[in-house]
Formats: C-alpha cells, sequence, structure tokens
C-alpha cells in the first residue's frame, strides 16, 4: 500500500479509496487533558511543600494541614492478632478504589490498615494502587486504538 495522495490511499491494483483526517478534536482534548494534569500536579505538590501549616477557622471548626505524622500501631497486632506486611498492603492497595466507595457508605470499612509494619506495608499499598492505574490506563488506550 502507498499514500501518494494526502486524501487518498491506493491499493497494489491502483484502486484509490477516500481517507478522512480529523486529528484535531483528539489533539485539542489531549491538550486539555494535559493542562488539567498538570495544574492538579501542581496544587498538589503545592499543598506537600515541607513545613507548610494552614490554618483555617469557622466557627466552632479548625482544620489544620499538616505533614502526616507517625502511627502509634505500628508492629502492633489488631484484633485478630495480625500485623499487616508487604502482601496486605498490596492486595489492600489493588482494591482501593473499590473500598474507598464503601467506605463513604459504611464508615467503619477503611481502606489504610493501620495495624501494619510500616514501610513495607506502605510500599506494598504504594504498589498495588499503581497497579490498579497502570491496568485501567493500559486496558483504556487499547480499545480507542482498535477503533
Amino acid at each position: 500500500m502507498d499514500v501518494t495522495d494526502s486524501g487518498l490511499l491506493y491499493d497494489l491494483n491502483g484502486e484509490s479509496f477516500p481517507i478522512k483526517f480529523n486529528c484535531s478534536r483528539g489533539s485539542e482534548m489531549k491538550k486539555i487533558f494535559v493542562f488539567v494534569v498538570f495544574a492538579l500536579l501542581l496544587v498538589t505538590l503545592a499543598a506537600c511543600a515541607p513545613a507548610a501549616k494552614v490554618e483555617i477557622s469557622k466557627p466552632n471548626t479548625e482544620i489544620q494541614f499538616d505533614p502526616p505524622g507517625v502511627n502509634p500501631e505500628v508492629d502492633k497486632p489488631a484484633e485478630n492478632k495480625h500485623v499487616a506486611g508487604l502482601g496486605t498492603g498490596l492486595w489492600h492497595g489493588l482494591i482501593s478504589p473499590g473500598t474507598l466507595i464503601i467506605s463513604f457508605f459504611k464508615p467503619e470499612i477503611q481502606m489504610y490498615e493501620v495495624h501494619n509494619t510500616g514501610q513495607l506495608y506502605n510500599l506494598g499499598f504504594f504498589i498495588g494502587t499503581a497497579l490498579v492505574f497502570l491496568i485501567l490506563g493500559f486496558s483504556g488506550g487499547r480499545g480507542r486504538r482498535r477503533r
């Protein structure tokens, strides 16, 4: 197959087929997506600046934005005598999107196990969450390319 005209595609027999190029909509959506992701990343990084302490006061309400502190439940077993490790963190990361939605309706369900081994559980949780978004990203991208 050889493309000799910007609007026609020719096969081996010399027959031509018209081609429509509609790239403007896709590239515009991509620009908007990149801008939104960049803006969210910028806001997130600004909010996580070290030693950033912001206090917002409303009547009878005070919100403080502090960096996360030490988990006092690290290496302490839960009621079931279990301390969550790397494997449990990986599993909790994989199911975290579903757990988040369930936690809105059942407050006793939490995304994160506080009775954990610390850094290994955090690593597993992070890898599990990253895998979810990688799998969703790759599966979503392949569906669009097939069309």
